[in-house]
């Protein structure tokens, strides 16, 4: 039977990016994309002045953190995220879940859970 496989994407604010990719280092998460993003929610953008222009900024700069994981519990990585993200403001972000049918390296060809380990072979 095939390991069951896991895209868990965050999407949060920048400045705790560091603290959470060492959390997530320290329970097996090997790898992980960061891609700057900007969006809009709740928090429905901010008020700014500008060179004594105000203005409104609807969509703000976060970051989206992309993991996939087989052997690392899904639950561990949404309580640290959690745990080092939350401050209990709006902006704090979303975890968004779901399960990869296929994974591929390029590189080699191997697939699934084979294409998931950091190897340098």
């Amino acid at each position: 039977m095939a390991t069951k496989m896991s895209k868990v994407s965050i999407i949060t604010r920048r400045e705790k990016f560091e603290e959470l990719r060492i959390k997530l280092f320290e329970i097996g998460v090997e790898g992980m994309t960061l891609t700057e993003v900007e969006g809009c929610g709740v928090q429905k953008g901010i008020d700014l002045l500008i060179r004594g222009v105000k203005k409104h900024i609807y969509l703000l700069p976060k970051i989206k953190v992309d993991i996939v994981v087989s052997t690392v519990p899904v639950q561990d990585i949404i309580d640290i995220a959690t745990k080092v993200l939350q401050t209990g403001e709006i902006g704090d972000g979303k975890i968004f879940v779901s399960e990869i049918k296929e994974v591929i390296r390029i590189r080699t060809g191997e697939r699934n859970e084979a294409a998931l380990i950091n190897s340098i072979d």
